[in-house]
């Protein structure tokens, strides 16, 4: 447990923990492998092969359907008993030549492994030893990368399962050549809203980059053909093209860091480790970063833009927010940048909760920053879950607002406490993956959500909503 004063001499505190219980009851994150699935089928012509159970596939794609109200191709090498006391190499061996006959345009095959694969042992290194002699026997004009992404099940989370994807499927492809003079843009766990945004920005500077993992064709449209749309788009020339770049920029800590990171050390390519851009302050730092780094001005139009939300927040917040507590659950990244962001409202962000045990969350800059600026007591509970939510506010916590995705509806509904989804997964609310949350757009639409969300309180609980009739 930290403590700190805060330099107004007030009697607000930071304090950071862990829960005070062993297991884990109405986990907030998902496994490993879960996180390597979702940042896979961000990849074109690509289809993850998961080395486990066929469970190990099926629940994440429910996830993922839940989520975009899309379906994607996930393969599993469906292991059986059998498999569990002698092994399943020859599963993924068969799995790989399987795959490779029946999508001729497929050029990427992660193998993603599980908590059962990882304890028997499987040589799965070895196998795409096997497995590339025989595709160059069986398809001799075509070069299909296999990359195996080590995720046990049975520590970490879908954070860093995501982590160790992109670090695997970009220490596999990246190799050196012409430079490309463009950015690699780590986006981490984000929506396709998000990204489209990224794209749009990163347009309107007059800059080139390479969006890993790009998710905004995770929409497929009704099309009179009948075809199918759904599918990544990062190429497999731009994850190749990532030791060619001018620089990486890194908006996850502990989502694309290591990527980033890997690529400077072995190949040069210098990384910029930035603030999840939540809110205004942290969205004009990334630009300025890339302004810096390209030397391409910041365009009028996101000026403009960034007027915009800043008058749609001066609009609600001191009214509305101000002072009006807040629990934030899900990924550090994303707490975290929703807790500064939520200060920019005036809101005191009272309760983070992150969903799995990094010993680096403790050493966080951004828990050094929260101590010097908080005038309100804030509670960081580490390796937490929704149990240690509800436990809380039955306890006596007062909240006035919760921000986490759908899995905290129900706390939601029986304390009768307003709730704003965001995060992994939303499938109780419609569209959400498509609408920003980050950058100047997303802080104007997730203000606006914010305080509608309270304004619809207002009204159901006969709580002063007089006051929406002269605001």
């Amino acid at each position: 447990m930290m403590t700190c004063e805060i330099a107004d001499k007030s009697a607000a505190e930071v304090k950071v923990m862990k829960k005070d219980r062993a297991g884990i009851i109405n986990p907030m994150l998902d496994c490993q492998p879960a996180g390597a699935q979702f940042a896979m089928v961000g990849i074109k012509d690509c289809i993850p092969l998961v080395h486990g159970g066929q469970g190990c596939c099926m629940f994440v794609r429910l996830l993922l359907a839940q989520h975009f109200k899309e379906n994607f191709d996930i393969a599993s090498t469906s292991l059986h008993e059998d498999s569990a006391v002698f092994g399943g190499s020859k599963r993924v061996e068969s799995g790989i030549m399987i795959l490779a006959k029946r999508y001729p345009q497929l050029r990427i095959i992660p193998i993603i492994t599980t908590c059962s694969t990882e304890v028997i042992g499987d040589d799965i290194e070895g196998c795409i030893r096997n497995c590339n002699k025989a595709l160059k026997e069986e398809f001799p004009d075509r070069e299909i990368h296999l990359v195996a992404v080590h995720t046990p099940s049975f520590k970490g989370s879908h954070v860093s399962g995501y982590k160790e994807a992109v670090l695997a499927v970009v220490k596999a492809l990246a190799k050196k050549g012409t430079p490309t003079n463009k950015i690699n843009f780590f986006t981490g766990w984000v929506n396709p809203g998000d990204v489209e945004m990224f794209k749009d920005y990163m347009q309107q500077m007059d800059v080139e980059a390479s969006i890993l993992m790009d998710t905004t064709s995770f929409e497929s449209p009704m099309l009179p053909d009948k075809s199918i749309h759904t599918h990544g788009s990062t190429t497999v020339e731009e994850l190749q093209n990532t030791a060619n770049a001018l620089a990486s920029i890194s908006l996850a800590r502990y989502e694309s860091d290591d990527a980033a990171k890997f690529l400077e050390e072995d190949f040069g390519v210098q990384g910029i480790y930035a603030k999840t851009p939540y809110g205004i302050h942290n969205t004009d730092l990334l630009l300025q970063q890339i302004s810096s780094l390209t030397g391409k001005p910041i365009p009028e139009s996101l000026v403009i833009e960034r007027g915009l939300a800043l008058d749609s927040m001066a609009d609600i917040s001191h009214m509305f927010l101000a002072n009006k507590r807040v629990a934030i659950f899900g990924h550090a990244d994303q707490v975290f940048g929703l807790a500064e962001f939520c200060m920019e409202l005036e809101m005191e962000p009272v309760l983070l909760l992150l969903g799995d045990d990094n010993g680096k969350y403790k050493k966080d800059p951004r828990i050094a920053e929260f101590k010097n600026k908080v005038s309100f007591d804030m509670n960081i509970v580490c390796n937490s879950d929704l149990w240690e939510l509800e436990k809380r506010i039955k306890e006596g916590l007062k909240l006035d607002l919760i921000i986490g995705h759908s899995k905290g509806r129900y706390i939601s509904i029986d304390h009768n406490i307003p709730m704003v989804r965001t995060g992994f997964p939303t499938f109780d609310r419609a569209g959400l993956h498509r609408k920003p949350s980050m950058g100047y757009r997303g802080a104007m639409e997730l203000a606006e959500t914010i305080v509608n969300t309270i304004f619809t309180h207002m009204e159901y609980t006969k709580d002063r909503e007089w006051i929406l009739n002269v605001w």
